[in-house]
């Protein structure tokens, strides 16, 4: 089962000791369509659907003809809220609607294991054994940053659990976000450069991942 070695560093970037990782979560084979397709899902629940327009029928008004049939050189009209007239209706406009794609359970931990272990062959997911921030410091985070040569990259930083030091300390550096391991998709795996786990976090992705 565990196949696959990976580095423990501090937050100096220096090594402090090897963690064996399951192939069942981090040697899955390569699979771009079905992260693609967990991506897809998650951004299109992302979205609200409130969009709106009224058609002819929702603006009040235009009960009365505007002017008599023939005889005055015009266009026939029978309503002032023509969608052809100012102020009138909108064509085919967008309304509500919900854009939600269903993604089964199963598919989205596989969509999750195989980004997992895309990023990792590509040497882009770096454990630490800690992330030891006392106090809410912007500057001690981008110190760690700095010392883990991610300046200019956009970092996701996976923590075990809540930590409001961490959070309140990131929130200020630009493509940086902390997400917690109960949290973690194929999305937010995809869309950043670098993923920086404690060794407590990717031990907890290990195990429950490893379990479904």
């Amino acid at each position: 089962m565990a196949g696959i070695e990976i580095n423990i560093k501090d937050i100096s970037n220096k090594a402090k000791g090897k963690l064996s990782l399951p192939d069942a979560v981090f040697g899955c084979e390569a699979s771009s369509a079905l992260v693609h397709s967990a991506v897809i899902s998650h951004l299109a629940n992302q979205r609200q659907g409130t969009h709106a327009t009224k058609t002819r029928g929702m603006i009040s008004g235009g009960g009365k003809k505007p002017y008599k049939q023939k005889k005055t050189g015009r266009a026939r009209a029978g309503s002032s809220r023509s969608p052809l007239w100012r102020h009138g209706g909108t064509i085919f406009g967008p309304q509500p609607r919900d854009y939600e794609i269903r993604m089964p359970k199963a598919a989205r931990k596989t969509a999750l294991c195989k980004a997992l272990s895309m990023k990792l062959a590509d040497d882009e997911i770096i454990v630490l054994d800690k992330i030891p921030v006392a106090n809410p410091k912007t500057k001690e985070m981008v110190k760690i940053i700095e010392d883990l040569g991610l300046t200019g990259q956009s970092v996701l930083l996976v923590l075990s659990g809540a930590d409001n030091n961490v959070l309140l300390s990131v929130r200020n550096i630009p493509a940086v976000k902390v997400v917690q391991v109960s949290d973690l998709n194929a999305y937010q795996v995809a869309a950043f450069n670098k993923l920086v786990f404690t060794e407590e976090a990717i031990k907890k992705v290990a195990s429950e991942e490893a379990r479904a």
